[in-house]
């Protein structure tokens, strides 16, 4: 006969019972539990990539887990974009998207992730507004001026980018529809080149990233004649919007936006978006904004999606009309 020997027992019901209180709170443990990695498509030193570290420097603080940057450049930055897609949905990998990134899917024949569908924002963290400058030489002091001007000379006068595709480029694209007139595009492998050009008044007109651009303007070597966001910029108020000078709805931003991939939980998604608003609001931040002629931006995950959609569509019809592609 096989005695069982009671304190043997409890003492593996005790044991039992410790190992089930361990591996529930260790399952129960509050997100973050291990580090994150922040994915963004560009290379190191970059506008996009100073923004992340920002980000990741103070979610790493709050979050009390070490948030990682990745940089994994190339097309385009969606190279980036498809690896953090194709990341397990568990709030341990978030991504740093871009204005580019709504380009991509209308300026790339295929593109292996769906911006819309394989990822679901965060929040939008900052805005970079572009400017239309033309060279001094040109005689328009206002948009209605440039306009008028371009229809008395279709075909006549060209704007520079940084090539295909780009912003810059779009913008100019839109103008041209919106304002029914006809500018000669010039792409340039950069901005570097294309700037001088403007400077030069070679091509006397672009669509510039409003923070590399300034020192000319206030040097009076470029002259503004509109910025391109909705609202008139901190950095140059005195110049109206495109869109408050008889063009209503032109916008184009270089926006960005923090989003993780499909299916990341709803409580992790909620936390993440509460601590990215509270940094975009930080004051050393917005001090750190102000030097990367960035502008604060940010809002639920649905008014994100919202955002984003509405660019999809935009930059879809756009890239149509310009006939863009890359390949």
């Amino acid at each position: 006969m096989i005695r069982i020997d009671r304190y043997a027992v409890a003492a593996c019901c005790l044991i039992a019972s410790q190992c089930q209180f361990t591996g529930n709170a260790e399952a129960q443990k509050a997100y973050p539990a291990k580090q994150i990695r922040f994915v963004l498509g560009q290379s190191p030193g970059g506008g996009t990539d100073i923004l992340t570290r920002i980000f990741a420097t103070k979610l790493s603080e709050s979050l009390g887990e070490q948030v990682v940057v990745e940089n994994r450049p190339g097309a385009g930055g969606n190279i980036g974009a498809e690896f953090a897609a194709r990341s397990a949905p568990d709030g341990y990998t978030i991504f740093m998207a871009s204005a580019p990134h709504a380009i991509a899917p209308s300026l790339y024949k295929k593109l292996n992730y769906d911006l819309g569908k394989d990822f679901i924002p965060l929040s939008l963290v900052a805005l970079q507004q572009l400017c239309l400058v033309v060279h001094p030489s040109l005689p328009p002091k206002t948009i209605k001026e440039f306009v008028s001007f371009l229809k008395a000379h279709p075909g006549k006068i060209s704007y520079a980018s940084s090539g295909n595709g780009g912003s810059n480029h779009l913008a100019g694209e839109l103008f041209k529809n919106m304002a029914g007139v006809d500018m000669i595009h010039v792409p340039y492998k950069g901005s570097g080149t294309s700037t001088s050009d403007v400077l030069g008044g070679q091509v006397p007109v672009t669509f510039g990233n409003l923070l590399p651009i300034l020192p000319m303007i206030q040097a009076g070597k470029l002259r503004p004649l509109g910025v391109t966001a909705l609202t008139r910029s901190p950095t140059l108020p005195q110049v109206p919007t495109i869109a408050e000078s008889g063009y209503p709805g032109f916008e184009v931003v270089n926006w960005y936006g923090i989003l993780a991939p499909a299916g990341t939980p709803p409580d992790i998604v909620k936390k993440l978006n509460a601590e990215i608003i509270r940094i975009v609001n930080l004051p050393d931040v917005k001090e750190r904004y102000a030097s990367l002629g960035a502008e604060p931006l940010y809002g639920s995950p649905e008014q994100a999606a919202d955002f984003i959609k509405r660019e999809l569509e935009k930059w879809a019809k756009v890239v149509k009309l310009s006939g863009a592609r890359v390949d």
